[in-house]
């Protein structure tokens, strides 16, 4: 994977619970991670005392944020919707050169923020609540 524009990293929300993916307009910084637990199985038998961990036991996890200005009042109010529903929609992630991630998310955190002589602008974060597929570019 070679250098990319940080821009191109993208966050789409399904706008309709049917696949309709637009993107959460606005958003100036982005970012996923990607975690998984692991299970120590570590005994007395251990080689050397070495920890052992059992291969594919964990719980994955996924985590997505951004955070930037208002632009588009469609994606707003289907973030703000999703929240205040509780709902869990699809979400993609565009890495530029590497793929996209997709499945169901849950919005965990929305923040707004603004000062009388700048823009308004928001936070927000999300927990993944399933299974994620991927798909190379």
């Amino acid at each position: 994977m070679v250098a990319q524009n940080g821009k191109d990293l993208l966050i789409k929300l399904d706008m309709d619970n049917a696949g309709s993916f637009e993107t959460i307009a606005g958003l100036r910084a982005t970012r996923i991670s990607f975690n998984a637990e692991t299970v120590d199985v570590t005994s007395l038998e251990s080689q050397g005392g070495w920890r052992e961990l059992l291969g594919g036991a964990g719980v994955k996890s996924a985590a997505i944020s951004g955070s930037g200005v208002f632009k588009d009042a469609a994606t707003d109010a289907r973030a703000r919707q999703i929240f205040f529903d509780g709902e869990v929609p699809g979400f993609q992630v565009i890495v530029p050169d590497f793929g996209i991630i997709e499945g169901p998310f849950m919005v965990t955190a929305l923040e707004y923020a603004g000062s009388h002589n700048g823009e308004a602008s928001y936070e927000i974060s999300m927990a993944s609540a399933g299974a994620l597929t991927f798909t190379a570019l």
